[in-house]
């Protein structure tokens, strides 16, 4: 009579004692341990969570915030939006089709405008989050763009108002820093995809701190408008711990006046 024996029994009995097993991407399995402690999160001095420094997300979103396919000059990914759907009336969902087949010259990224928000967080460019007890301050390298997240218990200006980024007021619901955002205009997309949206636009994002160096953010879109119902998306943002990374310039309409006015050393023959 043969002896059959599992796989798993023999790789458990190969392993040195208290090795990690490894998962089939070659991750090593979470145990309920696994995850950093709220003690070895860095807290500013009055105890909250110290969103401080570089992040950068490391997903596809900026060109399509749903699941696609790679292209020329598009890479493929995962989408971000739980469930994958995005629930357009169905006007809107018309004008999303024309917005991607015209995308190479309606999109507002394109002709260099703000991208506004939430797209501006995973643009393909780093950001700094600046912490203070009443105010945070998000500082991004496309073009130089600057967030005020007012956390004082100030209310929303009275409206309406349209603005790029719209108006920003933030609270700490737990370790989560909550943004209220709302006084937008109707100018930016989601993505380079054609995933667009109203001056109704409501968002509610979340910046949670789940260890030193990776941050949960996840955000509520309503615009009734625009959409039947609200929907999600969620990503992590990664900080850079290069030596010396530093936030560096892009100023996307600045290569445009360098073909009316070009600087003496750049048309100048080396």
């Amino acid at each position: 009579m043969r002896l059959l024996v599992s796989p798993c029994l023999v790789l458990t009995m190969l392993l040195p004692l208290g090795a990690p097993l490894r998962s089939a991407a070659g991750g090593a399995a979470q145990g309920p341990r696994a995850g950093a402690s709220s003690a070895s999160i860095p807290r500013t001095s009055d105890g909250k969570p110290d969103l401080s420094g570089i992040w950068q997300v490391m997903n596809s979103a900026a060109w399509d915030i749903q699941d696609h396919a790679a292209q020329k000059g598009v890479p493929g990914g995962q989408g971000v939006v739980e469930g994958n759907d995005l629930p357009y009336q169905p006007w809107a969902l018309a004008r999303k089709k024309e917005n991607y087949e015209r995308r190479a010259t309606l999109d507002p990224e394109a002709r260099c405008y703000l991208p506004g928000v939430p797209r501006l967080t995973y643009m393909p460019f780093p950001f700094q989050i600046i912490q203070k007890p009443n105010e945070v301050t998000i500082l991004y390298e496309y073009v130089h763009a600057v967030r005020y997240i007012f956390t004082n218990g100030t209310p929303h200006p009275r409206g309406p108002i349209d603005w790029w980024l719209g108006d920003s007021r933030g609270r700490w619901e737990g370790t989560t820093l909550v943004i209220d955002v709302v006084h937008f205009n109707d100018k930016t997309w989601f993505d380079r995809a054609g995933n667009f949206h109203s001056d109704a636009l409501h968002l509610t994002e979340r910046y949670t701190l789940t260890d030193p160096d990776h941050i949960t953010y996840s955000v509520t879109v309503e615009d009734p408008k625009v959409f039947t119902r609200p929907w999600n998306m969620s990503m992590v943002l990664y900080r850079h711990k290069e030596k010396n990374f530093q936030l560096l310039d892009y100023e996307c309409y600045g290569f445009d006046f360098e073909k009316l006015y070009p600087f003496p050393e750049v048309s100048s023959a080396k």
